[in-house]
């Protein structure tokens, strides 16, 4: 996928392939035979774990989706095999998307140690890739401050200075840190990573307010030995594991050269597109909900079998979403608890022709708060080569929308974003043959999800066609 940085360069997306005690046995037994009956009682008390997650933290990471890319004609990924070696000028202000190689943490890494990231989209200008995906961003650790105390944040600077392209000696790269896609930690101005305060996770709350109740009561209610408390104490460290997304903008412009190859087309085969605008013509452009209200855009088409969709996910680090049932509801509960990622947490069912979602797919790092997420549906048409279409809704949920009538996931209103962040992803996995945009017939520009947010589009959408992986099944 390409974007537009400052001067004229351009992105293309590409890249390279993340006990507990009687007193909480007690309560997830009790939550799973209320979520057997229809009382309502265990949905109180998810609403509960989900209000405490409300309590105000302001340590969201900054700029909403710097991660991601969007709305642009797709170029494909670069391959690590240079054709020339002609010279660019990576202007200042451009953006690298990176992933971690070197896991990161307050609590067990230590100042001066060396970090290794890759970059997961390639960087275009004038038509040629000048950064390949899969080049390596290497730099150190300049700032390291653990949490000391519940009222202390942890920080973290990860500083980058070079910049290693293939068969090419290291290049000098100025740039900060501007984003940590999905974390719970907020970026600061000069790049340094700030953590959250014990008081901003939902676990010191709830802990508090059990003692209360404990004291309230003579001390019926049993707690932890840990610390006596139900669900142990609030971690505030900063802990990356290799695999996590971040960007670095370029704070002086960046010379290199070396030309590259698209790791995919971007262009889908002319017989395909027929049948996809055939599809697009009579196709829903938006998914409802159960009650038949109208929500966010369908804004991709894939077109491969089941097996290899679910293969391209889950070489994206993308986690198959899990039935809502007694024990994916409880680690629900326990994220939002903790303050912590669930990265197969349980989705509201959407529809399309009147059809619940065939699959659904999301990537979290840290929080409950933010993750991407889409659901996925198949057509009643197949592509030339007889594998099947399916049609996707893709967004990012960016916090927490709570209305009179509504809990739930706000979603950011760029949801071209997150269409080009699910073209970036799969396009890193090498299993995408072809990627181009197409704009459908009637396309929709604007409107609101199914609980009411707003959202917005330039009304086109994003054909990925998956390389074969496996014999279709006979007839």
């Amino acid at each position: 996928m390409r974007v537009m940085p400052p001067a004229g360069a351009r992105l293309a997306q590409a890249g390279q392939p993340v006990a507990r005690n009687g007193a909480t046995a007690e309560l997830r037994i009790r939550l799973k035979r209320h979520s057997m009956d229809k009382t309502g009682r265990f949905k109180t008390i998810l609403l509960v774990g989900v209000l405490i997650c409300m309590w105000p933290t302001g340590a969201h990471s900054s700029a909403g989706g710097a991660a991601q890319a969007g709305g642009q004609q797709p170029a494909g990924a670069a391959s690590l095999a240079a054709e020339s070696v002609p010279a660019y000028t990576v202007p200042a202000g451009t953006v690298l998307y990176l992933r971690l190689k070197t896991p990161v943490s307050t609590t067990s890494s230590h100042l001066g140690q060396a970090v290794d990231a890759g970059t997961e989209r390639a960087v275009e200008i004038n038509g040629g890739v000048a950064i390949p995906a899969g080049a390596i961003v290497s730099g150190r650790i300049a700032r390291l401050i653990p949490s000391s105390s519940p009222a202390d944040r942890a920080k973290l600077l990860l500083q980058f200075s070079t910049l290693k392209l293939p068969g090419q000696a290291p290049v000098p790269l100025a740039g900060h840190v501007n984003n940590v896609d999905n974390a719970r930690e907020k970026v600061l101005a000069d790049g340094t990573i700030q953590g959250v305060l014990a008081s901003e996770l939902p676990v010191t709350l709830l802990n508090s307010a059990i003692q209360k109740v404990q004291k309230g009561t003579g001390g019926s209610l049993p707690a932890r030995q840990t610390g006596g408390t139900w669900f142990g104490g609030p971690d505030t460290s900063i802990n990356y594991p290799a695999g996590t997304e971040f960007s670095v903008v370029l704070d002086k412009p960046l010379k290199v050269s070396g030309h590259f190859k698209a790791e995919f087309a971007g262009q889908i085969p002319d017989t395909l597109r027929e049948v996809v605008l055939r599809l697009l013509a009579q196709a829903p452009r938006r998914v409802m909900n159960k009650k038949g209200d109208q929500g966010g855009p369908v804004n991709l088409v894939l077109i491969g079998s089941k097996q290899e969709i679910g293969a391209a996910f889950e070489r994206a680090a993308w986690s198959v979403a899990q039935d809502s049932n007694a024990n994916s509801l409880w680690k629900t509960f326990e994220a939002v608890v903790k303050g912590e990622g669930y990265d197969a947490a349980p989705m509201s069912t959407l529809y399309v022709d009147g059809r619940p979602e065939d699959m659904a797919f999301e990537k979290m790092l840290n929080t409950f708060t933010m993750r991407h997420h889409l659901r996925i549906w198949k057509t009643r048409m197949t592509a030339p080569d007889g594998r099947p279409i399916w049609l996707v809704a893709a967004d990012h949920d960016n916090g927490f929308d709570i209305r009179p009538g509504v809990i739930s996931h706000s979603v950011d209103p760029r949801v071209d974003l997150e269409r080009a962040k699910v073209g970036a992803d799969l396009g890193m996995t090498g299993l995408v043959a072809a990627e181009e945009m197409v704009t459908p017939p009637n396309p929709v520009h604007s409107g609101l999800t199914a609980t009411g947010g707003k959202w917005e589009s330039d009304g086109r959408m994003l054909v990925v066609d998956l390389k074969p992986q496996f014999r279709l099944p006979a007839p």
